[in-house]
């Protein structure tokens, strides 16, 4: 069920069990083929996928993210970890005074940055109140525990194999004409101020090596990922 089509009625007769998945995203640089939005568009379909395999609401994606090393490309437009940190507390916190008490956070963006705010952010609920079930992960994590074996590329991160690949599938109308491979080349260590300097087209992979019907096996095969995290979630007593 997506949360934004139903009605106060419909909400008011759902089981307080059923889990609540909240997307989140970035509007960030996906390489010159990608949209802005990948990192919403994927996650969020993919989660309609698994509410259609298992009971589960799925709330309005989340677009706006942390993001760090695509900052200086034209179009990422990102929040403070300390934004992202409270909209997650208001957001759980929100969910929970409508009754519900399971609750997963997946984000479609997966820098380590953004992640560590969404985490930090989930543990201090959980703190503040103990009876709530709670999960996050990210979609590479999803992809590197369900899908792995379908990427060709090795280290294929950011607007490369997998994401073109999903895109592809979900929204092919809007990729544009795919490059070669590329990877970001940040010196190990060391902060860099000009950040599009070392990763000049803002691609982490190989997205050559995508196409539509990787794209629908990968989507199905995070679905199932979703599902499997949600079924643990349901059975968990901690």
């Amino acid at each position: 069920m997506l949360l934004e089509k139903l009605t106060f009625p419909e909400v008011e007769r759902l089981p307080k069990d059923v889990p609540v998945l909240i997307p989140f995203g970035s509007v960030e640089e996906h390489g010159p083929h990608l949209p802005l939005a990948t990192d919403v568009y994927t996650i969020y379909r993919v989660a309609e996928l698994a509410a259609r395999r298992t009971p589960l609401l799925v709330a309005p994606p989340v677009y706006y993210g942390l993001c760090r090393s695509t900052s200086d490309h034209p179009g990422t437009i990102s929040i403070r970890g300390e934004t992202l940190r409270a909209l997650v507390i208001d957001l759980l916190r929100a969910f929970r005074r409508q009754g519900f008490e399971i609750f997963l956070l997946v984000s479609g963006h997966a820098g380590g940055t953004h992640m560590a705010f969404i985490l930090d952010a989930a543990e201090a609920f959980l703190a503040e109140d103990p009876r709530v079930r709670l999960a996050v992960a990210s979609i590479l994590d999803l992809l590197r525990d369900y899908a792995l074996d379908l990427i060709e590329t090795p280290g294929d991160s950011h607007a490369g194999e997998w994401e073109t690949a999903l895109i592809q599938y979900f929204y092919p109308e809007l990729v544009k004409e795919v490059g070669e491979a590329e990877y970001p080349a940040f010196p190990k260590y060391l902060l860099v101020s000009n950040k599009r300097r070392f990763w000049p087209r803002g691609v982490w992979g190989n997205p050559q090596k995508a196409d539509t019907e990787k794209g629908q096996r990968l989507a199905h095969r995070l679905a199932e990922g979703l599902e499997s995290i949600i079924k643990s979630l349901k059975e968990f007593r901690g």
